[in-house]
């Protein structure tokens, strides 16, 4: 009864994020009661191994009891301080040091935010400070990649380039633009890594040559772009549209809401490539899901030149009452001794593992393409190989993987364009990947119908 009980007043009163609302009335919510290292448990008493980490957010695992012996003792002692009028608090202190030590490059200073979303509207409005403040008022223009995803916020949501963001809401912007993806499965354009790097380079230049680089504040980017599809952009890209924007005059965002805290293998996606950029946004691993925050990590120049804009005495215009939340703060403080103490290097040995596993895959039949970086990865369904053929919509791939999955006891995203995202939590082991390749193989069986 109560389970019955809270799907009729979920039905009646929650409205849900990114979802076909109708459909949610119809179907019913899906009620989650507990969790334990990669798996939880549904409300019938269904236990799931989580492949997608909540939301690509809980990278340490369900249950550790030290994280939650750390949010009540500063629950207990002082559940809420601001970060406003030279107020601060102990763990959001300590935190900003710690995230400073670790981040790339001079990304000393941190501003917290509640999310990812309010983290990439955070640096849409520093930039806009920025050159403000350096006398560059005409520096207004944001590039984003194609598939991209960096928010569902009133700004954010217009570098998203997913439609399902713009529609009806009048997005994007006129100050929003979107250049090609590498998409390397897809992109007709381009076929080896160097070429795909040159067009991505020869996209962002013709671009920013349409606009005029004294319009041009910024180009942002995912590493990995998750939900667009989890695409893996070939080794060097990145850091060639790094170059490419000191080269052109304008600043590098990296967007690593996901990729942050171990989920490709590293602390920060960053790493691989050892980037540098100006403005660097977390938030999801940052406390693993078990509280709000998020993260913007600002370079030393940028920060010393908006900390000497303002007149004495003059604030800085912008905050959020839940920045830098001490539970939040000690919660991400404690997450990060987990990281430290053996995930990362966990996620790196076994997400290498995971790639391996999951390449078995490719011979089955309506597996075209399975790309991943570390413990983030997709597998793309096609009703033709060679031909790279999407499946026929009237087969209702994501919905009938998204069930499948469910009674195999796999949670996946299966997103709308024929793509079975993967992100469980860096916790994961080996014999742990074998049952979820196992239940994924079970899943895809279930649409040998889509090949023709």
């Amino acid at each position: 009864m109560r389970s019955n009980s809270l799907i009729e007043k979920d039905r009646a009163h929650y409205f849900h994020p990114v979802v076909p609302i109708r459909a949610h009335e119809k179907r019913g919510v899906t009620v989650m009661q507990s969790g334990k290292g990669v798996f939880l448990t549904d409300s019938e008493g269904n236990e799931l191994l989580d492949g997608f980490a909540g939301l690509w957010c809980v990278n340490a695992g369900y249950g550790h009891e030290n994280v939650v012996a750390a949010a009540t003792e500063q629950m207990q002692r002082l559940p809420y301080a601001t970060g406003y009028f030279h107020f601060g608090s102990e763990p959001a202190i300590e935190l900003a040091a710690k995230l400073a030590e670790l981040s790339p490059g001079d990304l000393d200073h941190v501003f917290f935010t509640l999310g990812g979303s309010d983290a990439v509207d955070t640096v849409i409005r520093m930039v806009r400070y920025y050159f403000n403040a350096r006398g560059e008022s005409s520096k207004k223009h944001f590039i984003a990649l194609e598939k991209g995803y960096h928010g569902s916020s009133s700004n954010g949501a217009g570098l998203t380039a997913l439609p399902v963001f713009h529609d009806k809401f009048d997005l994007p912007m006129q100050w929003q633009h979107h250049i090609a993806s590498p998409y390397p499965y897809r992109n007709e354009a381009a076929s080896s890594d160097e070429e795909i790097i040159a067009q991505g380079v020869a996209n962002l230049k013709a671009k920013v040559a349409e606009l005029g680089a004294e319009n041009t504040a910024a180009f942002i980017m995912e590493l990995v772009q998750g939900s667009g599809g989890v695409i893996v952009p070939p080794e060097g890209y990145a850091k060639a549209m790094q170059d490419t924007c000191r080269e052109l005059g304008i600043l590098f965002i990296v967007d690593e809401v996901i990729t942050g805290f171990g989920r490709t293998g590293p602390m920060f996606g960053c790493e691989h490539e050892g980037l540098t950029p100006d403005f660097l946004t977390t938030a999801k691993g940052l406390t693993s899901g078990y509280a709000p925050m998020g993260a913007v990590f600002v370079s030393d120049a940028i920060y010393q030149a908006i900390a000497d804009a303002a007149p004495e005495g003059v604030p800085f215009g912008h905050g959020f009452t839940y920045s830098g939340h001490p539970v939040s703060a000690a919660v991400a403080l404690e997450v990060i001794k987990l990281y430290e103490g053996g995930m990362i290097e966990n996620s790196k040995k076994v997400g290498a593992y995971f790639e391996q596993q999951l390449k078995t895959l490719l011979d089955h039949p309506v597996v075209g393409e399975v790309r991943a970086k570390g413990l983030l990865a997709a597998i793309e369904i096609v009703s033709n190989k060679e031909t790279k053929a999407k499946p026929a919509k009237d087969k209702n791939v994501a919905g009938r993987l998204a069930t499948a999955g469910y009674e195999n006891g796999v949670i996946f995203r299966a997103f709308a364009d024929d793509v079975i995202g993967l992100a469980p939590p860096i916790c994961i082991t080996e014999a742990e990947v074998d049952l979820l390749i196992t239940r994924l193989r079970a899943t895809l069986d279930t649409i040998l119908d889509v090949e023709g």
